[in-house]
């Protein structure tokens, strides 16, 4: 059985830290491209990172690059999401996705395994 558990999240002041983690329970996990979505209240589920089967290609969008920063550990299974300089619009239920495929891909319906979420919360 597949499962993708998160920790890490939680309430930060604006400008501080989270670094997320994500144990990876798949078999074949070193072949597979890893992302991390977000959710808002009211919102529409977006892509936030990405990163391929090896780690040499990361991907991010306009409204977190720089700040964030996405990597693995294919021998410990875990992908984590290291988010500085945090900003109150980043408040959101934030989940890990594993892909099939080693290509990353911002879109949450080409990702076939997911978490169950953590809540990050920026106060402002």
């Amino acid at each position: 059985q597949v499962q993708l558990v998160e920790s890490g999240g939680g309430l930060v002041q604006a400008g501080g830290s989270l670094r997320l983690s994500c144990a990876v329970s798949i078999r074949t996990f070193s072949s597979r491209a890893m992302g991390w979505f977000r959710q808002a209240p009211g919102k529409e589920r977006e892509f936030v990172a990405g990163i391929d089967w090896n780690g040499d290609t990361t991907d991010f969008p306009d409204p977190v690059k720089g700040r964030f920063t996405i990597s693995r550990d294919n021998a410990k299974r875990m992908v984590y999401l290291q988010m500085n300089s945090l900003k109150p619009e980043d408040t959101a239920v934030y989940y890990c996705a594993g892909r099939l495929s080693g290509v990353v891909v911002p879109t949450g319906e080409d990702y076939n395994y997911w978490g169950q979420g953590t809540q990050v919360t920026v106060s402002s």
